[in-house]
Order: structure tokens, then C-alpha cells, then sequence
């Protein structure tokens, strides 16, 4: 059993410009990680990771590809079979927050039970293939399934996903599988006003310290949302349930406090705390294992909020965005950078300042936000305070870089043009991309990774709809 925690990565791909596998591996390794999550079962991917001694946890994200027993051992035959003896394929994560959706839809419980049947079906098809030991099946869970609390022992499971947590609680005992708590403390925090901003940190400087039952005393939301998970389980009868965290990070731009320095503060105090192997006040001393997310910012992603977009820790030149320490004892390091990337030309798509037509300026802002990344104009965010002219080129250029330069894709309608003096202002980066490596082809599919094309385009329309940023 493992006396200290473990700090595992997520490395997430919705992006034009992508690390290749064999980069992140070679990151993994220099970085000392033992533990990815990557969101699909590529083989390109899953073949990168053999001999390297990486564990891997691979996600299958639209259930309602398998259906049957039969389909379950023929996705196992598929993509476990031919990387079982070369690459170390321990978990499958199923889904995309299924009990949450029965939260959000009223108690409807079809997905969480539709998860649960899945979970059954592809834990019977790993155990029929002799992998059972190995590899486990579970489903990862947010913070919202569980009660609205002020202290952890008030927590418990929602009252409408009860009956089918019971189930998947059962399954996860019989398999020997931990129970996958996702948590997201800029989120959470924002939604409980009455907790100190700066509890979100494990540095012991928050003006927000909460007393619980039998002596436990919680100075940081790692320890407070842990322990929700650990009393939840308890109520629902698994005391003793293992809890992984699957997803934990802090965003880098696109939110007041989403930002390098903010993000170099949460990992600095929470990384040594995981591995010290201390545990919280509910399991002192029992090792916690956890995923950072993630490697990298993912621009296409569709969000529900702008920071969304930005957890990554490199930027996607393979450059560090700040200063962490990886193996979880606290040096004030950056972490290793990636080799043999090459940056694109220093030139900028930027607005040529004709605003005679104000009407097809906007149009044009909104198509190129629509097709690009424009977060960082949102409140709070590194480019939130840029005037008129620098807005429109800002998005111009997000949209040129994505397009690898394309000097057609500078056009707007006659208001783009080429410039080689960087426009940058202040904390906003006008950034220049790196040149053509992996990437997705959205006129198919979103390659095994979190959406297919018609959902992302579906998504990212209601997403430019919510954005707050604007042109006036």
C-alpha cells in the first residue's frame, strides 16, 4: 500500500495546435508523472504510452456506442486487447458526468442509470478477458451531486441519484474500482460567497476556517470537498469506498483570479499536501490520489464558463506557463519543457481600423469568436481591458493563428490585414502559434475526443451567446 499520494496528469486535446504523443510522453517522464488520463482510447496515443511504464486511464465518452455485452467485449477486443501487455491500461472512465445530468434535469435519472448499466456491461467484458485485476471501470463525478453544505459532515448524495449511486456503489465493491470525485475550486468558490477567496489554497492564510464534528478542522477546499466526498459515501454505505480525484486544477486567464500567478499559488501548497501522504481529517494518513488538470489549454473546448478553456499548464509551444513542481515536494521549479517544437512566422492577423460599416465589424468579431478562441476578453480575463480597434484584432488574430496563418483566413470581409509588429498590450498576448502538427479534423469527427462535430458546433453557438465580452 502506498504511504505517500500520487499526482497524475490529464492531458486533454480539443485544440488545433497539439502536443504529438510522443511529446507528452517524453513530458510524463521528465516531469516524473506515473498517472495519465487522456479522454479517448486512440491507438496512436495508447501505442506512444507502451514500455514507458506510465499508467493509463482511458475514457470512453459517448455511451450510446455500446449497447450490449457483445459490443462491450468487442470494444475491449478492439482497444485493449492488442496494448494490454505493452501499455498499462488501469482504469476506463465512462461517460461525461452522468449523475449530474439527472441533477440538472430534474431527477431524471436515465443517463446515471444508463452509466451504471454500461459500467456493468464493460467491467464483465474487461473480467472475461482475464483483465479484471488490472484494469477497473468506473464513472467520474462533480462536486454539484452532492447537497449544498457549510461543513463536510452535512454532506450526502443528492436525494434524486440515490437509488442508482446505491447500484454503482455496489459495482465499485465488487470490483475493487475507486469512486472518482472531479472538484473545481475557482467554480466552487465562486458559487459559495460565504468562503473566503483565499480558501481555495492550502498555504493556511485564509480568513475562513471551518469546525466539524469530532476535532476536524478545514482550512482549504481540497480538504473540504475531499471530505464531503468521504461523508457522502459514508452515508450512502461505503465508509470505506477508495476516492480518486480525476479531475483538479486552477485556470490560467478568462476569470478574475484565473490567472499564472494565481495557479502557480494553488499548486505550490496543494501538490506537497497530496504527497505528503498526511490525508485529510476525515483519513488522516491515508494517501490521496489526484489528476492535475490538465497538460494543456484546450481552445476548442465548449464551456460554461470563459476559464474553462485555459487549465492548462503548458502553453501550447510546449512552454511552461508558470512555476510547479510536479513530483509534489514543493520546488520552486518550472516544470520540463517540451522539445522540437517550432513556432509559426512572427505575424499577426490584426483589424485595419475601418469602422465605417460598424455593423459588419461586429458580425465579423462574432464569426471569428465563433470559430476561434476569444476568452481572454472576457471579464477578468488577460485581454479584458483592450479598447475597441485591439478587441477586433485581438479575435482576428486568435482565428488567424488557429487557421496556422493562412493568409486567406486574414480576410474579414476586407477589415484583416498581415502586420510583423506584435500588438500585444500588457498582460494581453497576442500569441503566435505553433506550426502544423496533430490536429482535429472537425469536418468529420472530434477523433474519439470529447464531442463530435454536430454537438460542438450546437455547444459553441449557445457559448458565444453567454460570453460577456462585446465590442462597443
Amino acid at each position: 500500500m502506498r504511504s505517500e499520494g500520487s499526482i497524475g496528469m490529464n492531458w486533454g486535446r480539443q485544440s488545433a495546435q497539439r502536443l504529438i504523443p510522443s511529446t507528452v510522453v517524453d513530458l510524463m517522464l521528465q516531469n516524473r508523472i506515473g498517472d495519465v488520463r487522456i479522454y479517448n482510447s486512440q491507438p496512436d496515443i495508447l501505442e506512444a504510452f507502451a514500455g514507458s511504464g506510465i499508467n493509463v486511464t482511458v475514457q470512453i465518452l459517448f455511451m450510446n456506442l455500446i449497447n450490449s455485452a457483445q459490443q462491450a467485449r468487442d470494444w475491449v477486443g478492439l482497444k485493449i486487447d492488442p496494448f494490454y501487455y505493452s501499455t498499462n491500461i488501469r482504469r476506463i472512465f465512462l461517460g461525461n458526468h452522468e449523475f449530474k445530468a439527472a441533477v440538472m434535469n430534474g431527477g431524471n435519472t436515465t443517463s446515471a442509470e444508463a452509466a451504471v448499466d454500461l459500467m456493468e456491461l464493460m467491467q464483465s467484458a474487461v473480467n472475461n478477458a482475464s483483465y479484471g485485476d488490472q484494469i477497473k471501470v468506473t464513472l467520474p463525478h462533480p462536486d454539484c451531486i452532492i447537497t449544498n453544505v457549510t461543513r463536510p459532515s452535512d454532506a450526502e448524495f443528492r436525494s434524486e441519484i440515490k437509488e442508482p449511486m446505491a447500484r454503482h456503489l455496489s459495482l465499485l465493491r465488487q470490483s475493487n474500482a475507486p469512486f472518482v470525485a472531479e472538484v473545481f475550486p475557482i467554480e466552487y468558490i465562486n458559487f459559495h460567497p460565504w468562503l473566503d477567496f483565499s480558501f481555495a489554497f492550502a498555504d493556511n492564510k485564509t480568513k475562513t476556517v471551518i469546525h466539524d464534528i469530532n476535532g476536524a478542522v478545514y482550512t482549504n477546499i481540497f480538504d473540504y470537498l475531499y471530505d464531503c466526498f468521504v461523508w457522502a459515501l459514508r452515508k450512502a454505505g461505503a465508509p470505506d469506498q477508495e476516492i480518486v480525484v480525476g479531475q483538479i486544477g486552477w485556470p490560467t486567464d478568462g476569470y478574475p483570479g484565473a490567472d499564472a500567478a494565481t495557479a502557480e499559488r494553488f499548486y505550490k501548497y496543494l501538490l506537497p499536501h497530496v504527497a505528503s501522504g498526511r490525508g485529510t481529517p476525515m483519513r488522516p494518513g491515508k494517501p490521496i490520489e489526484i489528476f492535475v488538470h490538465c497538460l494543456t489549454d484546450e481552445p476548442k473546448n465548449p464551456f460554461s464558463y470563459p476559464f474553462a478553456r485555459h487549465w492548462g499548464i503548458y502553453r501550447s509551444n510546449g512552454e511552461p506557463k508558470f512555476k510547479i513542481d510536479l513530483s509534489g515536494r514543493g520546488r520552486d521549479i518550472y516544470p520540463a519543457r517540451a522539445k522540437g517544437i517550432m513556432r509559426m512566422p512572427q505575424r499577426w492577423c490584426v483589424f485595419n481600423g475601418d469602422k465605417r460599416d460598424e455593423l459588419k465589424v461586429k458580425a465579423q468579431f462574432d464569426d471569428a469568436c465563433l470559430r476561434a478562441d476569444c476568452t481572454s476578453l472576457s471579464p477578468g480575463g488577460s485581454c479584458s481591458q483592450l479598447d475597441y480597434n485591439k478587441n477586433v484584432s485581438y479575435a482576428f488574430n486568435m482565428f488567424f493563428q488557429s487557421m496556422f496563418q493562412n493568409e486567406t483566413s486574414c480576410k474579414f470581409d476586407g477589415l484583416g490585414e498581415v502586420v510583423p509588429t506584435d500588438p500585444s498590450e500588457g498582460s494581453c498576448v497576442f500569441p503566435v502559434e505553433v506550426v502544423r502538427g496533430q490536429q482535429i479534423n472537425f469536418d468529420t469527427a472530434a477523433a474519439g475526443e470529447r464531442l463530435y462535430y454536430e454537438k460542438f458546433v450546437q455547444i459553441v453557438l449557445e457559448s458565444v451567446q453567454q460570453l460577456t465580452y462585446r465590442i462597443n
